[in-house]
């Protein structure tokens, strides 16, 4: 069992190598600009990949390899007295898009990451960050799903399985953290 999901790994990984690294490069583009420009990055998801958002938001407002200035990296998902009150009066699919309307500012970059790609409450983060024109990026897998119409950029992990699919998004997240880095 071990061997046959490192290989699946490994399998996936190629994939991804040989159909999105220009859409990687493009990924890193759109988070290094909105650094440059002094925006923010705002990131959400749901389970594991709410936990991603964070991960990837800790490597910018922290650091990931290099020491530089803190960075203004915002997981849309630790903050439960948003969350709650959010579902609570509006719905659980509004927690996100709520939290973009508050937040965001032309320029900002919104990263969602949904493995199918159809997160009702991504895909309304999603139009709340177009209202406030921000630059849109997905992470999703399968093939897509209703973020390929919302994002300017959908980067689409080329499986149908979520733990594969969750594997290459924090990766993908690693390499925007590196780009970022390298700007410092």
């Amino acid at each position: 069992m071990v061997i046959e999901e490192l290989k699946d790994h490994q399998h996936i990984i190629q994939k991804v190598i040989d159909t999105l690294a220009p859409d990687i490069e493009r990924a890193c583009e759109m988070i290094t600009a909105a650094i440059k420009n002094g925006n923010k990055v705002l990131i959400a998801g749901n389970g594991g990949s709410a936990a991603d958002a964070q991960h990837i938001a800790a490597e910018l407002s922290g650091r990931f390899v290099k020491d530089r200035r803190a960075l203004p990296g915002i997981a849309l998902t630790t903050d439960t007295s948003a969350i709650t009150s959010i579902a609570n009066d509006y719905g659980y699919e509004h927690v996100f898009s709520r939290q973009v309307e508050a937040l965001a500012q032309p320029g900002d970059l919104f990263i969602g990451i949904s493995t199918s790609g159809n997160s009702e409450g991504i895909l309304n983060a999603f139009r709340s960050a177009k209202n406030s024109k921000c630059a849109t990026l997905g992470l999703s897998g399968r093939d897509g799903g209703g973020m390929n119409k919302l994002c300017d950029l959908n980067i689409i992990v080329p499986s149908t399985i979520t733990a594969r699919i969750q594997e290459m998004h924090i990766l993908i997240g690693h390499i925007l953290c590196k780009a970022v880095d390298d700007l410092f």
